[in-house]
């Protein structure tokens, strides 16, 4: 795993090069994946690596342990408070009915914010997605799907969980119960309907019963638009 971390560290830092960016921006949620970003960010560009906290009407616990990774890891950072910001939209749009829609509006923000600071500073912006969220859809098209780069796309979460303990991510967030933080008691696998354990298994040697498959792959199918460029007409 090592060489995955240095490996990745080189990919920062070529994918930074390549660009011509400065540096790297990273949302940091209190959670796990974003925990393993920031460190990898630190260790590729260690004097240009910016994080940025980004509540929404937030539980508190995660702008503490946002904190925690952040003095850890010692990287500069910007706190962005979005409630506001996410009141005036939901005036102009109209709460509707979908809880989901309206959730998806905070995610939406936060790549804004993003954005704004990455274009702001010549920055990357670096995703923090995962392979098990890649091969179930779970992410929000052109929220914490947009991005410059994925360093943790082709790794199952059981491996970003040893990278986390490798490189001194912080045990409460290693422990944490995976969350997106969409709503109060919202967990990612409460969402999916399925275990990252048991994605992970399926990602990392093609098995899983007839039940985790059927959720698997009727996820895919539903979220193959997220992956697709926008549809041209025929010429």
């Amino acid at each position: 795993m090592q060489v995955t971390i240095d490996r990745l560290v080189s990919f920062i830092k070529e994918s930074v090069d390549r660009a011509r960016a400065k540096g790297t921006v990273v949302g940091v949620s209190g959670g796990l994946d974003s925990a393993v970003v920031l460190g990898l960010c630190k260790k590729a560009m260690p004097a240009s690596t910016l994080g940025l906290i980004l509540p929404c009407y937030s539980d508190p616990i995660d702008r503490e342990l946002a904190l925690s990774v952040i003095d850890k890891f010692e990287v500069p950072y910007r706190e962005i408070v979005l409630d506001r910001a996410y009141d005036e939209m939901m005036k102009v749009l109209g709460e509707g009915p979908s809880r989901l829609a309206m959730s998806n509006v905070k995610v939406r923000l936060r790549m804004v914010s993003l954005y704004y600071f990455a274009n702001a500073y010549n920055y990357l912006v670096v995703g923090t997605g995962n392979k098990a969220e890649i091969t179930m859809g779970y992410f929000t098209k052109y929220g914490d799907g947009g991005t410059d780069i994925l360093p943790l796309g082709n790794l199952a979460k059981c491996q970003v969980r040893e990278i986390a303990r490798l490189t001194g991510v912080p045990r409460e967030i290693i422990e944490r119960v995976p969350t997106a933080g969409l709503w109060p008691g919202q967990t990612d696998e409460g969402e999916m309907g399925i275990t990252y354990s048991e994605i992970d298994r399926y990602i990392l040697t093609g098995e899983a019963s007839p039940d985790t498959r059927a959720i698997i792959e009727k996820r895919k199918a539903a979220s193959a638009h997220k992956f697709r460029p926008p549809v041209l007409p025929p010429e």
